[in-house]
């Protein structure tokens, strides 16, 4: 114990002391790296106040309903404008064939259906139908379930008097679906909710002037 007040050897006393205090200033260095390791300041914070990477996506669309979400007009090309409306008998039911088109059969999960159909006149003669907006009716099922129907949030229907040539199918403008569920009660929300994805299946139907397609279109949402 006296050694260490009172240092002996060759050398002066004060060089010692330096020499001990060297010691100790590299001992409590090392004790503080240490404990700066082990506590790390500042994570706890960053552990409970940040976002979770893993945090579930959301089951909503949490934006405004798409504005492009409405049916598109009718293109009835330049042969089926051969004849005037007025020129032609009107379309019988029996002779309109409505096909419902989709611009894929699986869609991503960013991915948003392109749904529109086509309309063709199977009888012999001309004839004229009103195909515009207003007489267009797209409905989206799964199973026994409706998921959307165009007319629930349509905007500004229009009329489109069209001439059909015989055997000629006339494509309506494709539009896009945002793939939320519709209702009338919630058309200018912004928390309409998704539906399933996840390899989920659908059918889309379109009718025209009250005549339904006769076959659906299937397709698949990731």
């Amino acid at each position: 114990m006296s050694t260490l007040r009172h240092p002996v050897g060759p050398q002066p006393k004060k060089v010692y002391w330096r020499r001990r205090l060297l010691v100790l200033l590299i001992l409590a260095a090392i004790i503080a790296v240490v404990v700066l390791i082990v506590v790390r300041p500042g994570s706890g914070a960053a552990e409970t106040g940040g976002t979770p990477t893993s945090s579930p996506a959301p089951t909503t669309a949490g934006q405004a309903p798409d504005a492009a979400a409405t049916p598109g007009s009718v293109d009835t090309g330049a042969d089926a404008g051969a004849a005037a409306p007025g020129d032609v008998v009107a379309c019988a039911g029996g002779n309109i064939q409505v096909t419902p088109v989709t611009d894929a059969d699986t869609y991503d999960a960013s991915a948003k259906p392109q749904l529109s159909f086509t309309i063709t006149n199977t009888g012999a003669e001309p004839c004229s139908i009103n195909a515009g907006t207003s007489q267009q009716i797209y409905t989206i099922t799964s199973g026994s379930e409706t998921y959307w129907v165009s007319t629930d949030c349509q905007t500004d229907p229009s009329d489109t008097q069209a001439v059909l040539q015989p055997g000629v199918a006339v494509s309506s403008t494709p539009f896009t679906w945002d793939r939320t569920r519709s209702s009338a009660d919630t058309c200018s929300s912004p928390d309409r909710p998704l539906v399933p994805g996840a390899g989920a299946s659908y059918h889309l139907d379109v009718s025209v002037a009250g005549i339904a397609s006769s076959d659906s279109k299937q397709f698949i949402l990731n």
